[in-house]
This record gives structure tokens, C-alpha cells and sequence, in this order.
């Protein structure tokens, strides 16, 4: 199993519609072979000292896969790229965290 934390980076004011488009995308990824866990997040400020908060123009998601072929096929999927295309115009950036069990 991986997990991976994709950090998107939006154009100011644009989350809502974002997301919008990527709420539809979500039941065709959780679909997808070897796809444990997909999902958006957004920031849940605490208070604590340590915390560091996205921001308001970042969704970060986070998702579970069975193993690194079942990503590599995710980033393949048709309905990605057609998701790409829908939220070209509000993404500004995105980083790639991919992690495995220590």
C-alpha cells in the first residue's frame, strides 16, 4: 500500500468551483482498481502551535492505493484527463507526495 498527498495550488477565489468539478470526479477514482482511499481536504485550523495551515487557495488530497502500477494507471484514466481539462483554468500548481509504510 501507498499513500499520496497531492497539495493543489488554486487561483485565489477559486476553490469552490474546484471543487465542484472534483466532487464529480471522486466516485469514478474510488472505482478505480486498487484505489483504497480518495478524497479532497481543505484546512481545520486547531489553535495548535505546531500546525501549519494549506491556505485558502489549496486542496490537498489525500488517498490510499494498493500499490505504485495502481497510481501509475490512476494518472492514466481517461476521466483524469478529462477532470484535468475541467479545472484547468482554476489550478495554479500541484505537489506529489508518495509514501509507503515505515
Amino acid at each position: 500500500m501507498i499513500h499520496v498527498i497531492a497539495t493543489i495550488r488554486l487561483a485565489p477565489g477559486a476553490r469552490a468551483a474546484f471543487l465542484a468539478e472534483f466532487h464529480k470526479l471522486v466516485p469514478f477514482v474510488l472505482a478505480e482498481d486498487g484505489c483504497l482511499a480518495y478524497g479532497p481536504t481543505v484546512d481545520e485550523p486547531t489553535g495548535l502551535a505546531v500546525q501549519e495551515l494549506a491556505g485558502d487557495d489549496t486542496v490537498v488530497v489525500v488517498e490510499q492505493w494498493a500499490s505504485p502500477a495502481a497510481l501509475t494507471a490512476h494518472t492514466a484514466a481517461p476521466h483524469m484527463a478529462d477532470y484535468r481539462v475541467a479545472v484547468k483554468e482554476y489550478v495554479r500548481g500541484v505537489s506529489l507526495l508518495v509514501l509507503r509504510p515505515a
